[in-house]
Formats: C-alpha cells, sequence, structure tokens
C-alpha cells in the first residue's frame, strides 16, 4: 500500500507554500479525463509551451493532449496503428505515443504518481528536501521537470551512456545531475549512487521508480484507461483485443496490463527486454542499446504472477529501425512497399524503445497467430525528437543510409519470428518472481515477508493498492481546495 499517513504541520506548509507559487495539482480522474481540468487552467495552457516550466502543465499529464508545442489543450488519446503492410504480421498494433506528454515521453506521469500523494500528505516538504530521481533516462527527466513545477530542487540519476539530448536538458531543469558508470542495464550502479547520497547525512527523499508503487499505479488508472478507450473505437463487431506489450524497464507501464486484465480477461501480457540482456528470459545479463529499459533484475513493482510473456527482442532490430523510419530514403522504400505515406511521416514518434516494443508485439501476433481481427497495444514512450544525435552518430559509425540498406531493414523487419518468445507457466513466473530476493532482500533492504505476500497473498497485495485512487484523489481536491487558488 501507498502510505497516506498525513503529517498535518508540514502539510499547512506546502499548502501555503503552492499558494505563494501558484501550485494546484490534477487529480488522477483529471488525467484520465481532462475534459474535467477547470477552465481557469485551460487559459492558462492556451498560453504554454508543452515543456514550460508552468505549474499549469501538471495538467498535462495525460495521454490526451492536444498534439501542439504550444497552446495546445485536449483531444483524443495520442496513438497511431501500425499495420500488416510495415510489421509483417497480420495483427494491427496500436502504439500509445507519449511525445506530446510534458518532457516528450510519458515517465512524467510516474513520477508524478510517486511524487503527489507525499506532496499532499505532508510527507514531502519542497522547501527543504531534495528530491532524488534514479533512473535509466526518461524517468528522471519527469522527476526533474515536476520538480521544477513544484519549485522544489531535484537530484537526476542516469547511466552516462544516455543520449546526449537527455543530459544537455537535464543540466539546464535539475539542480543536480549524476551520471554513474554504464548503459540502462547499470542499474545497479544507480541503486548504489543512491546509498551513497543516504549516508550523506543530506535531507532528501529517494524516488526509486524500481520500488515506488505510484509507478504502476499511475499506469494502471491513466495509462490503462486511455488504452481502454481506444480498445472501444477499434474493437468493432467480430474484432479481439489480445494482448498488451511493454518493456519490463521499471515495471511500472506493465501496471496498465493488469487494469486490462480484469476488463478484458482473456488478453494476455507480454513483458519485453533487449535480447542482449535477457534477465526474465534467461536469468541473463549483459549490456544493450535500447535506451530507458534498465535491467539486470525484476523490479520490486513488477506483478510477475499477471505476466503471461516474456519477449527477447534484439537491439540491433530497435537500432536499425530508427535508421529506417526516419531517413528519407527508408521512408520512401517503405511507401514503394505499400505503407501509406501518411504513416512514414509519423515513424519518428517511435524513438528507441517505442521501436523494440514494436518488434516485441510482432513477436507476440506470431507466437499467439493473430489475424486481422486482432489488436495488440504497446507504447511509444518517446520519439525521436530524443535522438536525433543517435542517427549522426550511426551515420559516422556506418556510413549514409542507401536504399539497399532500406530494403535490408525492410526485410529485417518483415523476418521477425518467434525465436526469444516465451509464454510463461506458473513455475515460470515463480521464478522470475523469485529474482527480487536478490536485489531487493539482500542488496536493497526490503523485507521477505512482503516479497512472499506479494506471491502468496497476490490479490490483497495488489487489488488494495491499486484502488488506492480514489483516496488520493480526495486529498489532492480538499490540498486543492486549501490552496484556494481554483
Amino acid at each position: 500500500m501507498i502510505d497516506l499517513t498525513l503529517h498535518p504541520e508540514t502539510l499547512e506548509k506546502n499548502i501555503a507554500y503552492c499558494r505563494e507559487k501558484g501550485i494546484t495539482l490534477p487529480t488522477f480522474d483529471m488525467m484520465k479525463n481532462p475534459e474535467k481540468v477547470p477552465d481557469k487552467i485551460k487559459e492558462q495552457l492556451k498560453k504554454t509551451g508543452l515543456w514550460d516550466l508552468n505549474p499549469a502543465n501538471l495538467y498535462r499529464i495525460t495521454w490526451k493532449n492536444e498534439a501542439a508545442d504550444t497552446g495546445g489543450l485536449f483531444d483524443g488519446v495520442n496513438h497511431f496503428v501500425l499495420p500488416p503492410e510495415l510489421t509483417g504480421c497480420r495483427a494491427n498494433i496500436i502504439m500509445l505515443s507519449g511525445r506530446y506528454f510534458p518532457t516528450g515521453a510519458h515517465k512524467v506521469g510516474a513520477t508524478f504518481g510517486c511524487l503527489a500523494p507525499t506532496l499532499v500528505t505532508g510527507q514531502f516538504d519542497p522547501q527543504k528536501t531534495k528530491a532524488v530521481w534514479p533512473s535509466t533516462g526518461n524517468y528522471c527527466r519527469g522527476g526533474a521537470y515536476i520538480s521544477a513545477l513544484l519549485a522544489c530542487n531535484a537530484i537526476a540519476i542516469l547511466p552516462e551512456e544516455m543520449s546526449r539530448e537527455r543530459f544537455e536538458w537535464l543540466h539546464e531543469i535539475a539542480g543536480q545531475v549524476i551520471a554513474t558508470p554504464g548503459c540502462e542495464s547499470n542499474v545497479k550502479e544507480i541503486f548504489d549512487k543512491c546509498w551513497e547520497l543516504k549516508a550523506s547525512g543530506e535531507d532528501l527523499r529517494i524516488f526509486n521508480q524500481f520500488d515506488e508503487m505510484g509507478n504502476p499505479l499511475w499506469h494502471y488508472s491513466v495509462t490503462g484507461n486511455a488504452v481502454e478507450t481506444l480498445l472501444e473505437q477499434y474493437l468493432t463487431k467480430g474484432k479481439r483485443f489480445a494482448g498488451y506489450v511493454s518493456s519490463s524497464g521499471s515495471g511500472g507501464t506493465l501496471g496498465a496490463g493488469y487494469y486490462l486484465k480484469k476488463k478484458f480477461p482473456r488478453s494476455k501480457i507480454a513483458a519485453a527486454e533487449a535480447l542482449q540482456c535477457p534477465t526474465l528470459l534467461y536469468n541473463g545479463f549483459g549490456g544493450h542499446r535500447i535506451e530507458g529499459i534498465g535491467d539486470k533484475h525484476v523490479p520490486w513493482v513488477h506483478d510477475c504472477k499477471e505476466t503471461d510473456f516474456a519477449i527477447g527482442v534484439d537491439d540491433e532490430a530497435a537500432i536499425r529501425g530508427i535508421r529506417l523510419f526516419n531517413e528519407p530514403l527508408g521512408r520512401k522504400a517503405l511507401v514503394a512497399n505499400g505503407v501509406d505515406e501518411s504513416l512514414t511521416q509519423k515513424l519518428d514518434l517511435l524513438g528507441i524503445s517505442g521501436i523494440g516494443n514494436m518488434v516485441a508485439a510482432i513477436k507476440f501476433a506470431k507466437y499467439n497467430e493473430l489475424t486481422e481481427d486482432d489488436y495488440v497495444v504497446s507504447i511509444a514512450t518517446d520519439s525521436m525528437q530524443l535522438y536525433e544525435s543517435r542517427l549522426g552518430e550511426l551515420e559516422q559509425e556506418r556510413g549514409a543510409y542507401t536504399d539497399a540498406d532500406a530494403q535490408r531493414d525492410i526485410e529485417l523487419i518483415n523476418s521477425i519470428n518467434i525465436d526469444h518468445t516465451k509464454e510463461l507457466s506458473y513455475y515460470d513466473r515463480k521464478s522470475v518472481h523469485n529474482l527480487k530476493y536478490y536485489t531487493w532482500i539482500e542488496q536493497q533492504g526490503r523485507d521477505v515477508n512482503e516479497l512472499n505476500a506479494q506471491w502468496n497473498d497476490h490479490e490483497d497485495y495488489w487489488a488494495p493498492m491499486f484502488d488506492q485512487v480514489d483516496a488520493i484523489d480526495e486529498l489532492i481536491t480538499e490540498f486543492n481546495d486549501r490552496v484556494g487558488l481554483l
């Protein structure tokens, strides 16, 4: 359960501080249904850029932002559909697009889900306590941004091999940026840095996406609802929702899948990971280039009992995919192969992890022999907006992109098969769950009784936590009322 214990003295200070700074907070209900955002906030948003450091942008933590970089309000769920002509599988793949969240990635929602309950209960004091955001990329960007909107100091921690765009922007936003050794697979190094900060005696609170339940709670409520809204649109007579595919990463985005399985009991959840670091598949380890999906461990927030598939994605497919989808010759070749030209102009909405998720969704569709009547849903966490430097690096490394490269890359997509796709039995899932022991009990000091409760008391452990949304919304509403700005 997320701790919602009130700390009245600090809460009173937070209310006064937010009143002084002009800060109010969206409820989860508003994030799901942004038409409920107060008109006063909407008027501010009409004059506000998507990435501006304006507290009004807290109300843009939704999948339903208008596709505009400035002045936009709200529209339908941001998404696009990848048809068989592109993917080489018969099923249709719906990709939710994180491009039009502030910071250009949906992780800003997960950071809000972690920080907001502590603010409205008085457990966190933005005037004196630093918010620490350990991450393999977008989560710490989202945390630094939310911290800036709430006028509190942030420490962002991420691996040194992440894209240049991430670091350049973070240095402008966060109070401190710490680059840890390695790539996104090097999560332990991030955890080690957190222990070092804790030992420093500095007044700080660590919002670790891998064990903060506000992360999957936000996705369960907000992302799950967004997918359900889309499926109401696409599941006409005879159509089926087959499954939800997401990188394992922090385990947070999989939260939407838990919601969807309750709404569509026959659907499946597939957790994708880089083949170069196949922790779920083979208890494996290594480094990879699919930025933002840290691994070598099983996140505390991952409900392994609800996970039906583990799918390995070769990072080379994701790296070659960003060239195929963004180079002019690549898009031209796709059109010649039957892909609608208007869709090719949207393929920059897929960042590296988004293409990785697409590959996993194709494998899931082929493994389950899905047809044109089936829909699979996956996530484009971010867009090429955050990876332009990677295209230049690839040209230096591999030379200018040619039509022959495009044809080979199209064949690579079309030849994706079901290798390294594992349908998890009961004991496969339990073995994945048991891996949590080594990271979370031995290294991070969590309670082994709670670990056992996640599996043995499954419904009693997970369901009450996901049912806390209404209680959190009540606290946010009361907080806003006492701030008195709406």
